[in-house]
């Protein structure tokens, strides 16, 4: 296909452009959707309130006569005749437009009306008039220097000059059966759309294409993880197993035994485990996954745990350290402050089998290291990776079992689908001992109640956290509270009695991590933070979470950011500040149930909000919406699997292209 630096009117600083956007190769082009439609709807004058917004169209019956004032201002003014009678138009800065409309033009006039004075001060003028009554404006993200409307030009030469170059997923089939428009048209219609109806049916058409695509990626390695799946040969002791869980401080919940129980099975069998481990907040996965570590390094074979940030890691290793106390094992933490000699010493252990358990970030995976042995990756909070970072990982090894650990709660049967590619493990239940964190849904003008029971848990010698949705005070956003004002507030409040700082994802790792150091030592007792902290570190003695603008946030979000107290055997408390949205709030005073939040998030947002940062490869959907388009996605599932089974198609062109696009990624 050709480059999209061919397509007539796109010159370097246009490309320079559309590249910042993402827009690299023409399909990328075609398919930037727009993402949202503005209905241009056609008023009557006689109906619209005095100084009401009105949209309505006609033809130019004078011609414009232009004012010019200091400062480079202008007015201009001529009469209009609409369908509902003859009305004067005012827009101001559009001097630019004089030449285009001259008498008897057809425009569409966008503004306020003056009932009095007869006039719509106009704020945009489009050319040409309504069909049918409503128009269908596509509105596109876009970046400085390049408008809407460029966009929607450089977008529709390409599909004029390259329509036909455009790939098409959907095997003809189901083309048919589902009676769906080529792709062509379809894309034409998104941009261009004629009426409500046939934007509908394109937009199905292309949310189909998009999610068969998706199911078909995870059918197929589904299938191939079934074909080529040869796992490593274990003997693991189950009494061996039993008596380092006998040995613990606790008592495991029934959710645990029985993780344990899947992975341990896993292990021992033939194939290689590809197993995603999820759990609530605090429902103790990390112990799961120590154990699942302890059971591989029985049959002889080494294990590695990745974890998204330094303090995380370094945390992992302090808890895997003092259960393994009384063994002989050796455990590390590799991260990228590890001392270069330390490194190497590392290095060279790894190599030689030395190390039986390794922690770090992703300075596990660099060239340097290699594992004599590898047999058992685990991933914690693998929503934090991109796919080839997880991938590195697993290659140091010869096929060793895969085990991905996540606390974002996912309804059940969204996880089954999105991850068909795994097997799946929930943990719901909390650990023993484990009280239920209250919860309060607070008002603004009810802040001196706020600050007296963060108070209370302060006098005890506990901590407390206080969320903020921005860093830096936003003109835009004024009502919004931002750490460095919260920090002010709180500095205020509480004067010298308590040490406060702030944390947050703009500040250099080294920084968060000596910021959060000091908080886990209680050197700090309120630390202000943006949702830096929703999957972080233990601090038992925080038994406070103030959230500050809480409907900003989703509800999944909050009971993340929530799950950083009642990590201990301390009562704790969470209270959610806002003056807005509070019905869809009170829902956390209720709840504990991650996963039933979820269930609600879902109704209420859509995923995006359930699976964190999007990652090369991973839920980067352009049309496509999970809780919306969850009957499409199972369709686009049965279909997908029915096609990847058709021994007849598997010469087909499009099959093979499928194919190569998920082994090229």
């Amino acid at each position: 296909m050709a480059e999209i630096k061919d397509v007539k009117g796109i010159g370097p600083k246009s490309l320079s452009l559309l590249n910042k956007l993402g827009i690299e190769t023409i399909e990328d082009l075609v398919t930037h959707y727009p993402f949202r439609y503005d209905i241009l709807k056609r008023g009557i004058l006689q109906e619209t309130e005095d100084e009401g917004h009105i949209i309505i169209d006609g033809k130019v019956e004078s011609i414009p006569i232009l004012m010019r004032f200091k400062a480079g201002l202008n007015k201009m003014n001529f009469r209009f005749v609409t369908p509902s009678g003859v009305v004067g138009v005012s827009i101001f800065n559009r001097a630019f437009l004089k030449n285009q409309l001259e008498v008897g033009t057809g425009i569409t006039v966008i503004g306020k009306y003056d009932k009095k004075k007869n006039i719509i001060t106009a704020s945009e003028i489009k050319m040409g008039v309504l069909s049918n009554k409503e128009k269908i404006e596509p509105v596109y993200h876009c970046t400085s220097g390049l408008s809407n409307k460029n966009l929607s030009n450089y977008i529709n030469m390409a599909l004029l000059m390259y329509g036909r170059e455009i790939p098409e997923y959907i095997p003809s089939e189901y083309i048919e059966k589902h009676q769906f428009v080529n792709k062509r048209t379809a894309l034409n219609i998104v941009h261009n759309p004629p009426n409500r109806e046939k934007l509908d049916a394109a937009i199905e058409r292309l949310k189909y294409e998009e999610l068969f695509s998706f199911m078909f990626k995870i059918n197929y390695l589904k299938r191939e993880k079934k074909l080529n799946n040869k796992g490593l040969n274990r003997e693991i002791s189950k009494a061996e197993i039993e008596k380092f869980i006998k040995g613990l401080s606790f008592e495991l919940t029934t959710d645990q035994v029985n993780a344990v129980r899947e992975i341990v099975e896993d292990l021992k069998a033939p194939h290689r485990m590809n197993r995603l481990l999820q759990g609530d907040v605090g429902s103790g996965k990390t112990i799961v996954s120590f154990i699942a570590m302890y059971a591989n390094c029985l049959a002889g074979y080494q294990s590695a745990l990745m974890a998204p940030t330094e303090i995380l890691a370094t945390q992992h290793y302090n808890n895997l350290k003092e259960l393994l106390k009384n063994t002989p094992y050796h455990i590390e933490l590799l991260t990228g402050s590890t001392p270069k000699k330390e490194k190497q010493q590392i290095y060279e252990e790894l190599k030689n089998g030395n190390i039986e358990f390794i922690i770090g970030t992703h300075a596990l995976i660099q060239d340097e290291v290699e594992y004599q042995n590898l047999g058992l990756v685990i991933t914690d909070e693998q929503h934090r990776f991109g796919v080839n970072q997880r991938t590195n990982l697993q290659n140091k090894g010869y096929m060793p079992d895969i085990l991905y650990m996540s606390a974002t709660p996912i309804p059940r049967t969204y996880a089954l689908t999105i991850y068909g590619d795994m097997d799946v493990t929930f943990i719901k239940e909390r650990p023993k001992g484990r009280k239920p964190i209250e919860t309060y849904v607070k008002q603004e003008s009810e802040i001196k109640d706020v600050l007296t029971m963060m108070y209370n848990e302060l006098k005890q010698n506990h901590q407390v956290y206080v969320i903020a949705p921005l860093i830096e005070d936003n003109e835009n956003s004024k009502d919004l509270k931002s750490v460095c004002q919260l920090k002010e507030q709180m500095q205020l409040a509480f004067k010298d009695k308590y040490n406060i700082d702030i944390i947050h994802g703009k500040m250099a790792t080294a920084a968060k991590d000596l910021i959060m150091q000091e908080f886990v030592q209680n050197k700090i007792q309120i630390l202000i933070s943006t949702t830096v902290i929703e999957v972080g570190v233990d601090v038992p003695n925080a038994t406070t979470m103030v959230i500050f603008d809480a409907n900003r946030f989703g509800l999944s979000t909050l009971h993340q950011l929530r799950g950083r107290v009642g990590r201990g055997t301390d009562a704790s408390q969470c209270i959610l500040v806002s003056d807005s949205d509070t019905k869809r709030l009170k829902i956390m005073e209720k709840v504990q149930d991650g996963f039933i939040i979820s269930e609600e998030d879902f109704k209420l947002r859509g995923h995006g909000d359930l699976f964190g940062t999007k990652q090369s490869g991973d839920m980067t959907f352009k049309i496509a919406d999970l809780k919306q388009d969850y009957k499409i996605l199972l369709q686009a599932k049965k279909d997908s699997e029915e096609y990847l089974k058709d021994k007849e198609t598997n010469s087909s062109e499009l099959k093979k292209k499928l194919i190569a696009g998920i082994l090229l990624n």
